[in-house]
């Protein structure tokens, strides 16, 4: 079986590194409960069930990339090297870099590990918040290196205060998602430049923006690749399995300094981009109709579930993002037990957010029968206030 950035979370669970060997009872009755998020073989077929925990466009990728996918498989037989330095220069282009500053990885967590495995390892720290994405912090862990969790704080921003205390002379790298996944929060720009100011300059500091394309405009938010600064520790990664639509494909990238592009491509696998997820990429990032088309969705969409839960009178945290973190102020395993009994799938909890469920956004459809299914849990679940 192919392990991708998702699904690997999934098997593993989002524990911190001190628990990253083996899950306990508690993990594995969670798996039970609320089930790998790929979900079963077949998925999206009619009967199979309803995947809100992925994270994915709802909408899919666009007619004009589909038809690009279905070309490129007349060249499945060939090596990817042309296909991907076309992809790479394209991504230079539309981003005003050198090609040689642009890394592509199989997938945005492929760039995680080229990084954790460059810039960590025994005796070495990573540096991240909790919560937040968790592939990274497993992947530091493999290679023996230490992993310092920050909580968020009160407004779910990172706690750079926090994380600049945490990160010391063994700190190779220090991770900030942003917008963050699972709370969909931000971290102002701001913030985050006043941050690299005070970092000591042997630390490089990966921004994970895969879902940057969903964040509404504000003064808060600027992406360090639209607007970068002079400073060659830092790395930021997109992904194409957000709103592209290309999760199935696994397809991600990065930019950078040529020199920290060079140490991340050393420990790139060879031919880690096919010949389809490159032709793919290359055609949706042409595609900016269907990019702007699903952001709009998004937003309605965001809209939509924020009047649902304020109806049933549920808290929320603001969404920068194709996902909303609902509290169910339930027990968060009836939960998953109930909407699995109901053919839906939901992602499992994030520590310490034990009564939180992260839903993505599905179609108007989907998320009619997500309320429905909602309406439908007993009331003997709630938790005591």
């Amino acid at each position: 079986m192919r392990i991708s950035r998702r699904n690997l979370i999934w098997r593993v669970g989002k524990a911190t590194a001190a628990a990253a060997a083996v899950p306990s009872l508690a993990e594995a009755s969670l798996h039970t409960v609320f089930g790998a998020v790929g979900g079963p073989a077949g998925a999206g077929e009619p009967g199979s069930p309803l995947q809100l925990g992925t994270n994915q466009n709802a909408y899919g990728p666009s007619e004009q990339t589909i038809a690009a996918m279905r070309q490129a498989l007349n060249f499945a037989s060939r090596h990817p090297d042309a296909e991907s330095e076309a992809l790479r220069e394209r991504i230079a282009v539309l981003h005003g870099v050198g090609q040689d500053e642009v890394v592509l990885g199989c997938g945005s967590g492929d760039i995680l590990r080229m990084a954790t495995n460059t810039f960590t390892g025994p005796q070495r720290k990573l540096v991240m918040a909790l919560p937040t994405f968790g592939l990274i912090s497993r992947y530091a862990a493999h290679a023996g290196a230490e992993v310092s969790s920050v909580p968020l704080r009160g407004d779910w921003s990172h706690d750079l205060q926090a994380m600049l205390a945490r990160s010391d002379a063994n700190t190779g790298l220090v991770y900030i998602c942003n917008p963050n996944n699972p709370t969909g929060s931000l971290t102002s720009r701001d913030n985050l430049e006043a941050f690299l100011r005070e970092l000591p300059s042997s630390i490089h500091v990966l921004i994970d923006e895969a879902y940057h394309h969903y964040v509404e405009q504000s003064s808060d938010y600027r992406s360090f690749i639209d607007r970068p600064l002079d400073d060659s520790r830092v790395i930021v990664v997109r992904s194409f399995s957000k709103i592209y639509g290309l999760g199935g494909m696994r397809i991600g990238y990065a930019v950078t300094s040529r020199r920290t592009a060079d140490r991340l491509a050393f420990n790139a696998l060879a031919g880690n981009v096919n010949v389809v997820a490159a032709t793919a990429a290359a055609a949706a990032l042409d595609d900016r109709e269907h990019v702007e088309r699903s952001r709009r969705l998004n937003a309605d969409d965001r809209q939509a579930f924020y009047n649902q839960a304020n109806a049933r009178m549920l808290r929320t945290i603001d969404s920068q993002t194709n996902f909303v973190m609902v509290n169910t102020e339930r027990q968060i395993g009836d939960v998953g037990q109930h909407f699995r009994k109901h053919n839906i799938l939901l992602p499992r909890p994030d520590a310490p957010l034990d009564q939180y469920i992260r839903i993505s956004l599905g179609t108007p459809a989907e998320m009619r029968e997500f309320w429905r299914v909602w309406d439908l849990m007993p009331a003997h679940t709630m938790m005591s206030m």
